[in-house]
């Protein structure tokens, strides 16, 4: 089978429900060595020891699967301020707030959105930048995260 994002995510999902953990998003970056980079996520978060036991868990999925033939490195992750987002649950959970999405083609002439996210349904979202609003469907995606907001108040 060939390799694709979806195909891993498809394989580590069971892994990944089994520990207790949402696989929230596989990201797969190019090069002589590729980085495999796995985020997960808990309702009360992700520390060091449950990216260690998610990685061992990830690590023996793709050792016995081996669906990619090339050099990689594995990384796993909690998903950050800067939070990836890849499933519509994910879109609909920050509505009102910023996310930053780039398209795979163009979208009225532009293909990176950053502003608020004003709607989230099942097949596609509504992004309001500079006071338009832009219907941006899901599977013209390449990626979205979310925009993070720093609080400096002590």
């Amino acid at each position: 089978m060939a390799l694709t994002v979806p195909h891993i995510e498809e394989l580590l999902q069971p892994g990944a429900q089994a520990l207790g953990y949402e696989l929230v998003a596989v990201e797969m970056s190019g090069g002589d060595t590729s980085i495999l980079r796995i985020y997960i996520d808990t309702p009360s978060g992700v520390t060091v020891t449950d990216c260690a036991k998610a990685s061992r868990q990830f690590s023996a999925i793709l050792d016995v699967e081996d669906p990619i033939s090339n050099r990689y490195t594995l990384e796993v992750s909690s998903p950050g301020m800067d939070r990836p987002l890849a499933k519509p649950l994910h879109f609909k959970a920050v509505v009102g707030q910023d996310v930053k999405i780039r398209m795979n083609t163009l979208v009225n002439g532009r293909r990176r959105f950053t502003g608020e996210l004003v709607e989230a349904t099942d097949e596609f979202v509504v992004v309001e930048v500079d006071g338009e609003q832009t219907e941006l469907l899901y599977t013209e995606m390449d990626r979205a995260r979310l925009v993070p907001v720093y609080n400096f108040d002590i």
